[in-house]
């Protein structure tokens, strides 16, 4: 009898097909939404448009948010391709990063721009413009090209196990930029959906959450975004008067290059062990802290510990916290899936000892409260004092020698023209660099700094001119327009 069973059943599997509880058709979920049109990632992308974005990627810090604001300030040639070149800020944490990012027409990916944003435009491109993998203005050999809505499917997810990207449901969301009707493209990847919500005819996606890959276990966050500020026909630079963190570091002597301090003990009531490298040893007050820090098993030192939940205090000879660096941020806490951290900490206290203490609440997922006791590292760390570089005052002019290696990488091409001009008045304003009194021009329309200028930087730089040479041309920028003086 068993022998006539499996006799039916491979006289069934060669003439029918395998026995199955599931068609192959029910593999393919059927997608598309009832709303005409279609959409491709840039899709009415214009000069003058503004983006403002907060945004995550796993691969930067374990998805710790920062806030990227683009300006698409116009076209610019690459060799011979056409792109947009757009200005951008990102503000993460206590830091601020400004340059350039070049995007392609076809699809508005990130393919060059300043070194400093290298890392930012990889998030971006991975986050904001990632479904160009499916949509773009002009689909060619690759067959992406714009995508219908009503599609059942753009396309499918390239890892084992990916499913098929499609337009799901038509939704109304709410984000700080304001209220839209969306649709909502949905794929399943490692056990969990990610979504992504897209408007017709805007450039980029408004929202997004969306899981990484995973065999087994709870799947990560791959990325997470939504659009804080959006506007149109921008035709002056919105971030002129921006500084980033490190020409103001620069500008007012903050060390640049320093030797690590290694402190490797466990805490306070001996739960965790902890490897901590911070620098510079003495820090300026006005200056950042670089904190690399590492919690790992007291039994095993080759073990990380992850899902931790920790902050960084500065306190009192009670323990009482003076200074939260969480609360600095916004946040309850500061959390470390993998157990390992890279994070800057601006140095607001006085010349002296700060007791920074770095305060472990326990192992638990980010939004769950741990139930261990909470454990602490106290490190006593020496704030020097005044970084800024004193020059003795001449009749109405002071330059602080340092002062020309920022001429130095100017004429050398190592900074742009607009990084110059600010770096600059960021040091006028802030009385550091003080030159004769300078009738302020009205703006002459144009932002273009005279060939000469720059050359005279250059010889300052190399002492071959004086400094009063080199205070003419920044007076000339002063009366032009060029430069504004507060």
């Amino acid at each position: 009898m068993e022998k006539l069973f499996l006799i039916i059943v491979f006289l069934t599997a060669l003439f029918i097909g395998p026995i199955s509880t599931q068609s192959a058709f029910s593999q393919f979920e059927k997608g598309g939404v009832d709303l005409p049109g279609s959409w491709y990632v840039g899709e009415g992308l214009k000069k003058g448009d503004y983006f403002s974005y907060r945004l995550c990627h796993v691969d930067y810090k374990e998805c710790a948010d920062f806030q990227m604001d683009i300006w698409i300030e116009g076209d610019t040639k690459v060799g011979t391709e056409d792109k947009w070149l757009a200005q951008a800020v990102v503000y993460d944490r206590n830091k601020i990063v400004k340059g350039t990012m070049e995007l392609g027409k076809v699809a508005p990916e990130p393919t060059g721009g300043s070194p400093e944003l290298a890392t930012y435009r990889s998030a971006f491109k991975n986050s904001v413009v990632w479904l160009s993998a499916f949509a773009t203005s002009y689909g060619g050999e690759g067959g992406e090209g714009p995508k219908k809505f009503n599609m059942p499917s753009w396309g499918k997810i390239g890892n084992i196990g990916g499913q098929q990207v499609r337009p799901t449901e038509i939704q109304t969301i709410s984000v700080p930029a304001g209220t839209f009707e969306t649709v909502l493209v949905s794929w399943r990847t490692g056990g969990s959906t990610s979504n992504v919500w897209v408007i017709d005819e805007f450039p980029f996606p408004i929202k997004a959450h969306t899981f990484t890959h995973v065999s087994e276990g709870i799947p990560p966050t791959e990325y997470d975004f939504e659009l804080l500020d959006y506007n149109e026909n921008i035709q002056q630079d919105p971030f002129s008067g921006i500084v980033s963190t490190e020409v103001e570091q620069t500008a007012i002597g903050c060390p640049q290059n320093y030797e690590f301090v290694s402190v490797k003990r466990s805490t306070n009531h001996a739960d965790y062990l902890l490897e901590v490298n911070y620098g510079p040893e003495n820090p300026p007050s006005g200056c950042n802290i670089e904190w690399i820090i590492k919690f790992k098993n007291k039994f095993d030192q080759t073990e990380f510990l992850n899902q931790v939940q920790y902050d960084i205090f500065v306190v009192d000879e009670n323990l009482t916290p003076l200074r939260s660096i969480a609360e600095d941020d916004g946040r309850k806490f500061l959390y470390s899936p993998s157990g390992q951290v890279r994070i800057l900490t601006k140095v607001i206290e006085d010349p002296g000892i700060a007791p920074y203490v770095i305060w472990i609440y326990g192992l638990s997922p980010e939004h769950i409260v741990p139930t261990q006791a909470p454990d602490y590292l106290q490190i006593d760390i020496q704030i020097a004092g005044d970084v800024i570089p004193k020059t003795p005052p001449g009749p109405g002019l002071a330059i602080p020698d340092w002062i020309k290696n920022n001429a130095r990488w100017w004429a050398g091409g190592q900074i742009g023209d607009s990084d110059f001009v600010t770096g600059i008045q960021f040091l006028i304003n802030q009385d550091i660099m003080k030159i004769p009194p300078t009738a302020q021009g009205t703006d002459s329309g144009s932002d273009e700094i005279p060939g000469w200028i720059k050359n005279n930087a250059g010889w300052w730089a190399d002492g071959l001119i004086t400094d009063n040479d080199f205070v003419q041309g920044i007076q000339f920028l002063i009366e032009n327009g060029i430069m504004k003086i507060g």
